[in-house]
């Protein structure tokens, strides 16, 4: 016999806990279908993670949680498009709560993750639709190229992430919106009448509540652009008809993002004139140009004036809670009201007015 303290732990079985963690974070990955490198890796995480003093007392809420974290960093380092809603969704898990373990996680192990690249999610995220290819229940004019549908939903996504409307926010509904405006552009004439909400069904994908709108955000930008292009003046451009001109509007897009939100500083302007190619910048707001407004975007920039280039958070804040009025009961006096020093200072009586109170308190 050798005591256990004389023991190599080469023969030491893992604990139960360690045990369940690891199959919940294989059983994982398969279902995610991730490569074997980054099974190794997760579960690597997984076991420094339960080794780590600060993991030893939490819940086992988040015991479980933390298996999905360690597979979430490692699809960040690997630049593997998988979003932290996803791996909630999969989890049944609050993303507060799994945000939460995710920053503990990062902070203890000292783990690099980078941010997530959004022309990878934009492919992955396409990848699952079931637009392209004809089947029974897609009609022949919905049908579209998967390459022209990626190229154009990246253009879109990048004009939103120069307005401000990526910032702050979960990426797959602003995806899902910009890959439905992509889909209507490459042919207006057949696909115009469709819905979100039936896109989404024909494609086989859910509809996040926030697309709607992340759609809505996305054609206000579209419209004012729109306004700036000298040959839609003509036409009578609305939410419905802007999407026939997208691609001309992405085509010219530093030119009339410019023009439309023009910069307020006068040497800005100067450095942001017309024709250059230097990149728009979400910081810089302007006030946009009244002139050439066609029909709802014209309406639109007369009700709101000019507006400049600002997160929408800014442009429409959430509203407060009114405070109720006090009464005229409330502001009577009950005598229950808190007395200020100086009025407590008048009634400290000196040692003659102590004297006078305890004669006549003997009298009494």
């Amino acid at each position: 016999e050798v005591a256990y303290s004389q023991s190599t732990g080469q023969k030491e079985q893992l604990s139960r806990c360690l045990q369940r963690g690891i199959r919940r974070v294989q059983d994982l990955c398969k279902v995610l279908q991730l490569p074997t490198v980054f099974e190794e890796t997760a579960v690597s995480y997984f076991q420094r993670a339960l080794q780590h003093p600060s993991f030893h007392l939490v819940s086992l809420e988040k015991k479980e949680l933390l298996g999905g974290c360690c597979i979430f960093v490692t699809c960040r380092q690997h630049n593997w498009p998988l979003t932290m809603g996803t791996i909630c969704s999969l989890l049944y898990a609050k993303q507060e709560l799994f945000a939460s373990v995710f920053l503990s996680l990062q902070k203890e192990l000292g783990l690099s993750v980078p941010a997530l690249s959004l022309a990878d999610l934009v492919k992955t995220h396409l990848n699952s639709f079931r637009l392209f290819q004809r089947t029974a229940d897609i009609p022949a004019p919905f049908v579209e190229d998967e390459a022209k549908m990626v190229t154009r939903t990246t253009q879109i996504v990048e004009l939103a992430s120069e307005t401000w409307l990526v910032t702050g926010r979960h990426p797959v509904p602003i995806v899902t919106a910009a890959a439905f405006l992509s889909w209507q552009s490459l042919r207006p004439a057949a696909r115009l009448a469709c819905t979100l909400a039936r896109f989404c069904k024909l494609a086989g994908v859910d509809l996040p509540p926030p697309a709607h709108l992340r759609l809505k955000e996305l054609l206000e930008i579209l419209l004012r652009m729109a306004s700036q292009l000298a040959w839609l003046r003509v036409f009578n451009v609305d939410k419905k008809t802007v999407v026939k001109h997208i691609g001309d509007l992405l085509q010219h897009r530093i030119f009339l993002l410019k023009n439309a939100f023009h910069l307020e500083d006068g040497e800005e302007q100067g450095a942001a004139a017309p024709g250059e190619g230097s990149p728009v910048s979400p910081v810089a707001g302007g006030a946009a140009q009244e002139q050439g407004c066609p029909s709802e975007g014209k309406r639109q920039c007369d009700e709101d004036g000019p507006r400049p280039l600002l997160p929408p958070c800014l442009i429409h804040p959430r509203k407060r809670l009114r405070t109720a009025a006090p009464s005229a009961s409330d502001s009577a006096i009950t005598g229950d009201e808190p007395i200020s020093d100086s009025e407590i200072e008048q009634y400290l009586r000196g040692p003659e007015e102590i004297q006078a109170f305890r004669k006549a308190k003997a009298w009494l």
